[in-house]
């Protein structure tokens, strides 16, 4: 029986365009194992539809939306893009009822658990209390934050939305977050843990931008 997977496969990115064409190509011995290919393929192209159709009615949507500008103003950092800013935004609200960044930490469950024994005192994993959904997104923007501080194309264009304040805290978000990243690799921690520590950073920033004076008039 003719067998085929992914480690056939050449290129370095997978389920995109390419990849996707190399999969159609694909062959089996047996009909029914053609069936399956077909209506795997069927439910990855629906999907993918789907997602965009979703994408397009948040696009459509958020403009008219009272937390619009700070939707926009999220952008800026590197790892949100339209769907991860207003998820945070549609999950967490106005960002300016917490008094600091700490407070929005722990609110999203990203803070150590702390243990006490009589005098001693050890931190855990994270709390994980809170909105699920905003530190789930949170935590996979911060791995956008492995790579060296550069402003793509994509970034830059999102950046020419804001003002001067918003690209400076999100400029900052870039070089502080990386140092944070490689630092703790060297410290030998997991990836895990590392990327935990990196979002909860990310908030401190996400806090920051909340509070410029511009986004106020909402």
């Amino acid at each position: 029986m003719a067998w085929y997977n992914n480690s056939d496969y050449e290129g370095k990115t997978s389920w995109n365009g390419v990849h996707l064409g190399w999969i159609r190509k694909q062959h089996f011995e047996h009909s029914a194992q053609e069936c399956v290919l077909s209506d795997y393929l069927q439910t990855v192209e629906s999907t993918t539809e789907r997602i965009g159709r979703y994408d397009d009615d948040v696009a459509r949507l958020v403009p008219s939306w009272s937390l619009s500008p700070l939707v926009t103003a999220l952008q800026a950092l590197r790892g949100v893009s339209l769907v991860s800013a207003a998820v945070m935004v549609a999950e967490l609200g106005d960002l300016r009822r917490f008094e600091n960044p700490s407070q929005l930490m722990a609110y999203l469950g990203l803070v150590p658990c702390e243990h006490s024994s009589g005098k001693t005192e050890r931190k855990g994993g994270i709390t994980r209390t809170g909105n699920a959904h905003a530190r789930y997104i949170i935590v996979e923007a911060a791995w956008a934050y492995r790579f060296p501080p550069r402003m793509s194309p994509a970034i830059r264009k999102r950046n020419e939305l804001v003002g001067s304040e918003v690209q400076e805290v999100a400029w900052r978000a870039q070089q502080r977050l990386y140092r944070k990243y490689r630092k703790l690799l060297g410290r030998r921690k997991n990836i895990q843990q590392t990327m935990t520590a990196v979002a909860r950073e990310l908030v401190g920033f996400i806090w920051a931008i909340a509070q410029q004076p511009k986004l106020l008039a909402g």
